[in-house]
C-alpha cells in the first residue's frame, strides 16, 4: 500500500503532506506521457541505425558539435548536452571516432592547467550528419509533430518548464549555416 505523505526526498526534510494523488484525467496524461518517454527514443534510434547507423545519443553529439564555434566541445560539455556520464558520452564518441566522424584531442597539461579532451567534429562527420538530418527530421516529424499538430509549440514551451525543473540548460542552438 502506498503512505500518504513522505517525510524525505534526496535527504531533503520535506513538510508532511497529504499526497495529492492524480485524478482521472491526471493519471491517463502522465501514463500517456511515461509511454512517450519510454518508446520514442528507441523509434528514433531505431530510424537512425536503420538508416544512417547512428545511435541518438551519436546523432545529437555530431548534431551538437555542428553548431558551435570551431565544431569542438569539451566532453564534459558534451556530457552536460546529453544529460548522461563522462564513461558513457567517452563512450558514444569513441564509437564516433572508430568511424572517422570525430576526432579527440588532448589539451592543457604542465604549466597550462588541468588537462581536458575535446572533441571536433570532422568533414566526414558532418557529412554523416547532413546526409542523416532528412530522414531523422521526417521521423521526428511523423512521430512528434504530425500527431500534436498546433498543440506541437504549446508542448515544447510546457516541456521547456519541465527542463528548467530539472536543472537542465534550456538554450538552443541555431541550426548548422545559419
Amino acid at each position: 500500500m502506498l503512505k500518504s505523505s513522505v517525510s524525505k526526498v534526496r535527504g531533503e526534510d520535506m513538510t508532511e503532506e497529504p499526497v495529492r494523488w492524480l485524478d482521472d484525467d491526471e493519471r491517463r496524461a502522465w501514463v500517456n506521457l511515461i509511454k512517450v518517454l519510454l518508446t520514442l527514443p528507441g523509434a528514433l534510434e531505431s530510424q537512425l541505425l536503420r538508416d544512417a547507423d547512428l545511435t541518438l545519443l551519436g546523432y545529437m553529439i555530431l548534431a551538437r558539435l555542428s553548431v558551435v564555434p570551431e565544431a569542438t566541445l569539451r566532453m564534459s560539455e558534451i556530457a552536460e548536452m546529453a544529460n548522461g556520464s563522462l564513461p558513457r558520452i567517452s563512450h558514444a564518441v569513441t564509437r564516433l571516432e572508430d568511424r572517422g566522424w570525430v576526432k579527440r584531442t588532448v589539451c592543457g597539461g604542465v604549466g597550462v592547467g588541468r588537462r581536458f579532451t575535446v572533441a571536433t567534429l570532422t568533414d566526414s562527420g558532418r557529412a554523416r550528419l547532413e546526409a542523416a538530418a532528412p530522414q531523422h527530421v521526417a521521423a521526428v516529424r511523423r512521430l512528434v509533430l504530425e500527431p500534436l499538430g498546433e498543440d506541437f509549440v504549446p508542448f515544447g514551451i510546457a516541456a521547456e518548464r519541465i527542463v528548467k525543473v530539472l536543472g537542465l540548460p534550456t538554450d538552443v542552438l541555431p541550426p548548422a549555416g545559419s
